[in-house]
């Protein structure tokens, strides 16, 4: 994630200006993103032209993820629709905007029905602290995000193929670091009403070789083609 600096940013809306004078940041002032921007901007495989509907679902999924993991009150939160929003995995319940809260997006992101005994990291043991502290450990340079592909760009929905990658430069609870990169692919559907605030969100991805990836260096990167299909079309 990200330190907690001032100042705005390129790549995310509602950091900085008139309208954030009185926003309540989760460590006081806004986060700076300038080293996952780094390696976003070294290691991206799509560069989308400013206001292509690419750049701009690409926004939205970056400000939808600043707000939630930074900003602690809802009123605050301007990409995030301000009522029943709930938030999935994987086709599992959907959480609350205040059961995400008190999670934390991690824990939220990999959730799971696998027996204890089977679980590389154990997100119902975890808090919100606890699982950022976790990944910022293992990824030094950040968990950059980039937008693949854009199936619709709503509303009512925004549906997007997306890859998440870092580098586990540091331990991942007991296992040492292996210095390479670690990514995922998947699909993502947000639910808008016509401001583009989210409603739901809706991830789909593999979760087992994702978190695989950290016991050892992975063999051979997954490439976007393997991603999986858009499941837009699902029924809620």
């Amino acid at each position: 994630m990200a330190s907690a600096e001032t100042g705005g940013d390129k790549y995310r809306s509602f950091m900085d200006g008139e309208g954030e004078k009185n926003t309540v940041w989760r460590h006081g002032v806004p986060p700076n993103f300038d080293v996952v921007n780094k390696l976003f901007e070294e290691e991206r495989t799509k560069e989308w032209a400013e206001g292509s509907v690419e750049e701009k679902v690409q926004r939205l999924l970056k400000t939808w993820e600043m707000e939630m993991f930074h900003k602690l009150r809802p009123e605050d939160q301007k990409s995030v629709h301000s009522q029943g929003f709930t938030s999935s995995t994987n086709g599992m319940k959907p959480l609350t905007r205040k059961e995400w809260t008190a999670i934390g997006g991690y824990n939220a992101f990999l959730a799971t029905k696998l027996p204890l005994e089977h679980r590389i990291y154990d997100p119902d043991t975890e808090t919100f602290d606890s699982g950022m502290e976790t990944f910022l450990t293992a990824f030094p340079r950040g968990f950059a995000i980039e937008v693949l592909d854009v199936y619709c760009d709503g509303p009512p929905r925004v549906a997007f193929k997306f890859r998440h990658w870092g580098y586990m430069e540091g331990p991942f609870k007991a296992h040492p670091p292996h210095g390479q990169r670690v990514e995922l692919f998947g699909v993502c559907i947000f639910h808008v009403d016509e401001e583009m605030k989210v409603e739901k969100a809706e991830y789909f991805y593999e979760r087992g070789n994702f978190l695989a990836s950290f016991l050892s260096a992975p063999a051979s990167a997954p490439t976007a083609a393997s991603a999986s299909g858009c499941p837009v079309m699902r029924g809620n």
